[in-house]
């Protein structure tokens, strides 16, 4: 891609629409909203104090993050900070603030990680447990070109995890892996939502091949460091309140005692720091 330079002073009328080449991704805007912060580089590119490169079909090219700068751009026309609540980028969108020198978007954005990290702090984790038997029918090899149909009873459980604390559900997901095609996969990449995370796993079945785990989709479900499989809810519930109660978490005592947890479908635990 070819650039060349503006010349300067910037000549667009204030309300005139200019279009950037933002890392290769285009916005539109006008010199008004580039120029609201005249401290800031984007001040000082379109005032013509700094030279300004643009691309082959005449767009102002930035060779900076295109998807963040959204955020920046609406910052300079509104002088507010929306981000959604599911936004994940915070580090790289203050790095990119750092660098357009946006003062005001720099304070705000230290606000708001002060009232995410706050929001951290207090937290509560959702479990809601469910599982059902059900018959899993496959071939049995006997001998050479000699097969037999069978079955077996197989254990399916699922867990509907909600968390508050999203830096919990990543901790969480370093934990667990999935066992599929004789391969282990953490269950980080399940992850609904940054509060939500939903497992679906199956217990070892008597005499079903290895196969057939594959051929059937049947996923399992280990715990590491300990590299143990997680065959029953009360494993499974031992092994979540283990990660929950190292990570400051404690029993809702609105909800059952930790002994009765074994038999109840939901569990709540909280935490105050």
């Amino acid at each position: 891609m070819g650039m060349d330079y503006f010349p300067a002073p910037w000549s667009p009328a204030m309300s005139d629409p200019i279009t950037l080449n933002v890392g290769g991704k285009l916005y539109t805007t006008s010199l008004a909203t580039l120029t609201s912060f005249p401290d800031s580089m984007l001040g000082a590119m379109f005032s013509g104090k700094m030279p300004t490169k643009r691309d082959s079909q005449g767009n102002c090219f930035i060779d900076r993050d295109g998807k963040v700068f959204r955020y920046i751009l609406n910052f300079l026309r509104t002088s507010h900070l929306d981000l959604p609540e599911d936004f994940q980028e915070m580090g790289l969108l203050r790095r990119e603030a750092d660098f357009y020198q946006v003062q005001p978007l720099i304070e705000a954005l230290q606000e708001k990680e002060v009232e995410l990290s706050k929001a951290e702090k207090n937290a509560m984790l959702n479990i809601t447990l469910n599982q059902r038997v059900q018959t899993v029918h496959f071939t049995v090899r006997e001998a050479p070109q000699i097969y037999s149909l069978s079955s077996s009873s197989m254990e399916v459980f699922n867990a509907n995890i909600f968390s508050t604390s999203c830096l919990f559900l990543k901790l969480l997901g370093s934990k667990l892996f999935y066992c599929s095609n004789g391969n282990l996969s953490s269950i980080t990449s399940h992850l609904q939502d940054p509060n939500h995370l939903t497992l679906d796993w199956v217990a070892n079945v008597e005499g079903l091949p290895e196969e057939e785990y594959t051929k059937q989709n049947l996923k399992r479900l280990w715990v590491v460091p300990s590299n143990k499989q997680i065959n029953s809810f009360q494993v499974f519930v031992e092994e979540v309140l283990k990660i929950a109660l190292s990570d400051g978490f404690c029993i809702d005592s609105s909800h059952p005692h930790a002994l009765d947890f074994m038999s109840n479908k939901i569990i709540r635990l909280i935490r105050y720091r």
